[in-house]
């Protein structure tokens, strides 16, 4: 289980002012649930996430997980995923390596890695790229690459930053389903943060919004 408690967060537009970001965020986010955090840009959904990841530091508060407090637990030894919105693929990694990069920084041989790297790049209807340089592929097929890699270390958290955006519709909805029955299958918790109502609704299986610094139900 997952869980934030009165997460604060400041941060500073310009020289000589200090904004609150977040303010007094607590949620809790069962295994195989599945959160969808609305807001438009610039809200603090990012931010939040980064910040459950250990990739920033909360001013105030606390992350958990099953009761350990992770707050000053460095990102690799969470054992979260964080997909992030721009994929942050490595440009010197063919697909293969990138989808197996987590398996391999957690002691997997290469080869072993490898071989899971493949069965999740077909299940993503990617194995004719396995050695394809990332840099040649789509917007679209660089969201799947990424969204394998996010999937294939088992993480026991699972964050989701606009996942879905740069695929076509059909797509969109068949990864939907992939990620709903892996986020309910593996009994990991999910946090989805999106600006798209549709999307939250039907990837969430509990929708918050972001309304001025705080989280409210949608």
């Amino acid at each position: 289980m997952l869980e934030l408690q009165h997460i604060s967060k400041t941060w500073t537009p310009r020289k000589g002012a200090v904004l609150p970001l977040l303010r007094d965020v607590s949620l809790v986010v069962q295994p195989g649930e599945t959160v969808a955090i609305l807001g438009p840009s610039g809200s603090g959904k990012s931010t939040l996430l980064k910040i459950i990841a250990g990739l920033e530091t909360p001013d105030a508060g606390r992350v958990l997980f099953d009761g350990e407090d992770l707050t000053g637990v460095p990102p690799e030894r969470r054992h979260f995923a964080l997909m992030f919105q721009d994929f942050a693929l490595f440009p010197h990694l063919n697909v293969q390596d990138n989808v197996s990069f987590g398996l391999v920084e957690q002691g997997v041989r290469k080869s072993e890695a490898r071989a899971q790297a493949r069965v999740m790049l077909q299940r993503f209807a990617l194995e004719r790229f396995a050695l394809a340089p990332v840099t040649r592929m789509s917007g679209g097929e660089q969201q799947r690459v990424a969204l394998a890699r996010a999937l294939i270390t088992r993480p026991r958290v699972l964050l989701l930053d606009e996942p879905f955006s740069a695929l076509d519709a059909q797509l969109r909805q068949a990864l939907r389903e992939d990620f709903q029955r892996s986020i309910a299958g593996q009994k990991m918790a999910a946090i989805l943060v999106t600006h798209d109502e549709q999307e939250a609704r039907a990837m969430g299986t509990r929708c918050l919004r972001v309304h001025g610094t705080q989280l409210v139900g949608a």
